[in-house]
């Protein structure tokens, strides 16, 4: 966490901001006011706050800080992906992505400043966790991008939380931010339309399905087995395998939902067609599973090699013989360095957190 600081204007939720203006003296309309101008018309600063009083405004100034997330670089793709790597207040530096789909705009965020997941084949657990961001933090990345595609008429469509980071150990933070994103006075962004993405921390998969949102799930597998699973991702010796299946079947009985399970495929290390045929062994009792492979991004920290394009194909008709539904993930943003702490990982390079 943040010391020395006061809190983020994007830190509290709108009944959280009910309570502040009553705490304040001030008409219980105006959380609605603070909220429409943070979120529908997006403003940078208190001063532009127009339709609130003065006194107001510099209460505001005084107790609560935007978040800054100055642009230390801005790539955009031949395919329309664009890249930001934002500096934030205490020189730590995060990824956000937004990608052009014929179905809208999509962005994914970061939840936290580096990882301690410890993922073998993932630029982003270089130098390990930093801290957690707020809710206010990750909710700016956000703002930040919307405010780009204004200047198009454009809006964000989806939201995926694939970011630099673990969201589940950060819950409470991503949870606030999700309650923002999803209110009708905030962006409205539709609650099937944003997934969260973990690698399997177990007691936050139940939480998670008990909070009854139509919010999607995604589970980072990468293995079909406990063993290979804990040579690729340390986290499955806190979280066994056959923890994570269980924690994933009380989610599908509980939310009536499909899963989706994301699977890197890494040349000659799970990508074999034995691989291919444990992992149908394991998915093909959930109801409309979905398998997302992931041709693995080339690390230069790292050993993996990409699998080769036929066997790539081959492992998904492998799973869909087996009545699992698999896809392969379009590659975009690779020209600038688009994948997951990519770009962070070459600014720890020169010297930078």
């Amino acid at each position: 966490m943040l010391t020395d600081t006061k809190p983020y204007v994007y830190d509290l939720i709108l009944e959280e901001w009910q309570d502040w203006v009553k705490a304040n003296g001030e008409a219980g309309f105006r959380a609605g006011q603070i909220f429409d101008w943070l979120y529908v018309k997006r403003v940078s600063s208190f001063d532009e706050m127009s339709n609130l009083p003065k006194a107001l405004r510099e209460k505001l100034a005084q107790q609560f800080d935007f978040v800054t997330l100055n642009e230390v670089a801005h790539y955009r793709s031949q395919d329309g992906t664009v890249k930001f790597l934002f500096e934030l207040t205490d020189k730590n530096a995060i990824e956000t992505v937004i990608m052009k789909h014929s179905y809208g705009n999509s962005i994914c965020v970061t939840t936290q400043v580096g990882c301690r997941v410890g993922c073998t084949f993932c630029a982003s657990t270089l130098g390990g966790l930093k801290r957690n961001l707020t809710p206010g933090e990750i909710i700016a990345q956000v703002v930040k991008a919307q405010q780009l595609l204004d200047q198009t008429q454009e809006r964000i469509s989806s939201i995926v939380i694939m970011g630099i980071g673990e969201p589940f150990e950060n819950y409470d933070a991503v949870m606030k931010f999700l309650k923002v994103m999803i209110h009708p006075k905030g962006l409205q962004i539709g609650q099937r339309h944003i997934t969260v993405s973990t690698s399997g921390i177990v007691p936050n998969i139940y939480r998670f399905a008990d909070e009854d949102t139509q919010i999607n799930l995604a589970i980072s597998i990468h293995a079909p087995n406990d063993a290979l699973r804990s040579k690729l991702m340390p986290v499955n010796r806190r979280f066994p395998f056959k923890d994570l299946i269980e924690a994933c079947q009380y989610y599908i009985a509980k939310t009536g939902r499909r899963i989706t399970f994301e699977y890197a495929l890494m040349g000659g290390v799970n990508d074999q067609p034995e691989h291919a045929e444990e992992l149908a062994q394991v998915l093909k009792t959930f109801p409309h599973a979905h398998v997302n492979l992931i041709p693995v991004n080339f690390v230069s920290e790292r050993n993996f090699v990409r699998t080769p394009r036929d066997d790539i194909f081959t492992f998904q008709r492998i799973l869909e013989r087996n009545k699992v539904n698999a896809t392969i993930r379009r590659e975009q943003g690779s020209d600038i360095a688009a994948a997951c702490g990519q770009l962070r990982a070459k600014h720890m390079e020169s010297g930078a957190r």
